[in-house]
């Protein structure tokens, strides 16, 4: 067996092509969450590659896994820039790291079994939900060509439905149609051919006319000739550092953003075990959950403490790993050396800076609609009777919370959306009576979750 498909720690110089082609099938999704929410797209970069090392120091290098930008949290960390800022919102993401931290703790102590009595499925489930549709009005402002709040236009509307339209279909067809690799990049596609298509309208002339004859109505017209301009990409330098962000502490997003961590940490199990089952290792027992659970947490509040979305597995490369049988784990080290060094050219993050609004609104349609299934699906493969009262209680309280944007002032902060739903499901799951609730859970946990990007 070659260094290449052992699944024993190797880094070795020739493997750095390989690490690279792992960091590409990641990039298009790794660069999307922070395009999508406001963030710096060369400081996600560097967060990934520096939370994959750390990742990889904690679990010994024993997992072939690579960490980078969770999409779990792009509906609160759109609403948390809007309203507090990017160094409050920080400040809720690195906490948000830390309560993974105490579940490795509290597995350390009582086993895996206490996660799952805490948050059944009759909980995660529609927490996923409420997190795939509590900002799905941001992603149809964004394809029709408006702002995530809908204040203003930034591209005209029939222009923004001709770019949303492609990049969208494009995605599907590729997670549909695709063979090989290029099944593994169907968001990387959709973004190209959006980019593409609004290329195409400004060399005909097509945006422009539609720009001159726009009627913004009442709201404010930030539109342009011009769809993409690279005049930014010109003035950019060659290298620059990354404009990292420093958290501020804001105990309001704490709270709000806090529970959204309960999804991805229990889709963290389903990860482990997907990657353990592709190289034919049991990671659960070696390095243990416990560990890996605490490399992916302080990943991800060292990723808020600069300026970064949370990290997160991706089950992107876990796909690559499967169809190339590349178990190394210094695989991984290499990919995460190659978005270090990636993160310092000032003209990628100029570039990526010029898509389109409409082309992230398409992706984003097809985005938070499919975390919203894989909530119902979570539901689903549970087995549980939603027509129990309890069940039936628990899921309506954290729908209608969550969706109906339900708050709580709580003197010093104040609690609702995703944040409150979390905290309302687990509160009645532990107080509400258990008779006949069919709560038992599978023995495997459901392997899917809001990060399964291959599933788009």
């Amino acid at each position: 067996m070659s260094n290449v498909h052992s699944t024993e720690y190797n880094f070795r110089p020739k493997d750095a092509l390989l690490g690279a082609q792992m960091l590409f099938v990641a990039f298009g999704a790794l660069v999307l969450v922070p395009l999508l929410t406001g963030l710096d797209p060369n400081v996600a970069l560097f967060t990934a590659g520096a939370g994959t090392l750390l990742f990889q120091v904690i679990t010994r290098g024993k997992v072939p896994v690579f960490l980078a930008s969770s999409f779990a949290f792009i509906a609160p960390i759109i609403y948390g820039v809007q309203t507090w800022g990017i160094p409050s919102t920080m400040c809720g993401l690195a906490a948000a790291g830390l309560l993974y931290v105490i579940l490795s703790v509290l597995i350390r102590i009582y086993g895996s079994n206490m996660l799952r009595r805490v948050l059944p499925p009759v909980v995660t489930g529609p927490v996923i939900m409420v997190i795939g549709l509590i900002l799905a009005p941001t992603a149809v402002h964004m394809a029709m060509g408006r702002t995530g709040d809908g204040s203003a236009w930034l591209v005209p509307n029939i222009t923004a439905m001709i770019i949303a339209g492609v990049a969208l279909l494009t995605t599907i067809f590729t997670s549909l149609l695709g063979k090989g690799w290029i099944k593994l990049i169907p968001i990387m596609l959709g973004i190209a051919a959006g980019y593409a298509t609004s290329l195409i309208l400004d060399a005909t002339g097509f945006s422009a006319a539609q720009q001159a004859a726009f009627d913004p109505g009442q709201l404010q017209n930030w539109t342009a000739p011009a769809l993409i301009s690279f005049g930014k990409i010109a003035e950019a330098p060659i290298l620059e550092m990354p404009k990292f962000t420093f958290p501020t502490w804001n105990l309001e997003a704490i709270l709000f953003i806090v529970p959204v961590a309960i999804a991805p940490a229990i889709e963290h199990f389903g990860d482990i075990l997907a990657i353990g089952g592709i190289s034919g290792k049991d990671y659960v027992k070696d390095p243990g959950i416990q560990n890996t659970l605490l490399g992916d947490g302080l990943a991800t509040s060292l990723a808020a403490c600069l300026g970064g979305p949370p990290n997160t597995t991706y089950s992107e490369v876990s796909g690559a790993v499967a169809l190339t049988r590349a178990f190394n784990p210094a695989i991984m080290t290499w990919a995460a050396i190659t978005a270090i060094i990636l993160a310092f050219v000032g003209k990628l993050g100029a570039f990526l800076n010029t898509i389109p609004v409409p082309v992230m609104g398409g992706i984003m349609i097809l985005l938070f609609g499919a975390i919203t299934v894989i909530g119902i699906n979570t539901l689903v493969r549970a087995g549980n009777d939603l027509m129990l009262p309890r069940n039936l209680a628990i899921v309506a309280i954290i729908l209608v919370f969550g969706i109906g944007g339900m708050s709580f002032d709580l003197i010093v902060v104040k609690l609702g959306g995703i944040g409150l739903s979390g905290v309302i499901g687990v509160v009645l799951n532990l107080i509400l009576p258990c008779k006949d609730c069919n709560e038992p859970l599978p023995d495997e946990i459901n392997p899917s979750g809001p990060d399964h990007h291959t599933d788009l």
